[in-house]
């Protein structure tokens, strides 16, 4: 079986979020595809298949099974364009357990139709105002994950969480955003997710889901454009649909190799 390594929301190699594409013939055990995602021990492996109306999608991290990661479909999505699984100009629907997902291309822009998430205020528990030990202006969870906003750019991007507080909280993880100073940005963000063995994840697409919607609010804006301020870094485009958000970006492809355990 072929592998590949897929820089997801870059275009250029060694930047982006990593995810290893495993397309299979038909589907696996979820026991030998969490041992393979713990054996690639990147943030995502995403294993694919073909389906009567399209392909089932599943995503691993080395930890557990996740509903929802966008960098891994987005990668999914280049993989099987590439590898002509699937001809240049067809949109792919994957099957899901967040449900149908859609991915289409133009050029090298890959777009992904992703469900909304949007976030509702609550009150910052103990733990995550600990761990954080930032100027927090506000809160929100979805059913996943905690949105904290700061004040500024700087802020976001010299955060030091402790982690080992974030992984305690009763969440998948944590984004946070400020508004962007960076010329050509809208938002910044990061995403710490230890809980599910994702200390802090490179580019998050999922988070945008959530990071769209909240912006759109306070910006006015339906199409924005968010850095996510990790080491690696990542560029996400981003369109708030209402129910559902359109996230976009380019993949490339930096590893390819034949999986003998199977």
């Amino acid at each position: 079986m072929k592998i590949y390594q897929v820089d997801a929301f870059t275009d250029q190699p060694f930047s982006g979020n990593p995810a290893a594409v495993c397309p299979l013939p038909s589907a696996r055990s979820a026991e030998w595809m969490q041992a393979v995602a713990a054996e690639m021990n990147l943030s995502e492996t995403a294993f694919f298949w073909p389906s009567h109306n399209g392909f089932e999608l599943r995503w691993f991290t080395p930890a557990v099974e996740v509903a929802l990661c966008g960098h891994a479909t987005l990668a999914t999505a280049h993989v099987a364009w590439e590898t002509r699984r699937a001809s240049v100009g067809q949109s792919l629907r994957f099957l899901t357990r967040s449900g149908p997902l859609t991915a289409t291309r133009s050029g090298r822009n890959i777009t992904l139709d992703l469900p909304s998430q949007p976030a509702e205020e609550t009150e910052a528990p103990q733990a995550l105002t600990d761990a954080l030990a930032a100027d927090i202006r506000w809160v929100g969870r979805t059913r996943e994950n905690f949105l904290v906003l700061l004040p500024r750019e700087e802020q976001v991007v010299s955060l030091e969480p402790d982690i080992r507080a974030l992984a305690s909280l009763e969440a998948q993880g944590v984004i946070v955003t400020a508004a962007a100073h960076t010329e050509g940005f809208d938002f910044v963000s990061r995403y710490f997710a230890p809980a599910v063995g994702i200390d802090e994840d490179p580019v998050t697409g999922s988070a945008h889901c959530t990071l769209a919607p909240f912006w759109r609010a306070r910006l006015g804006k339906d199409e924005m454009v968010g850095l996510q301020a990790s080491a690696r870094g990542g560029r996400v485009l981003v369109r708030d649909k209402g129910r559902r958000v359109e996230v976009g970006g380019r993949a490339v492809t930096v590893l390819e190799g034949e999986l003998l355990a199977g």
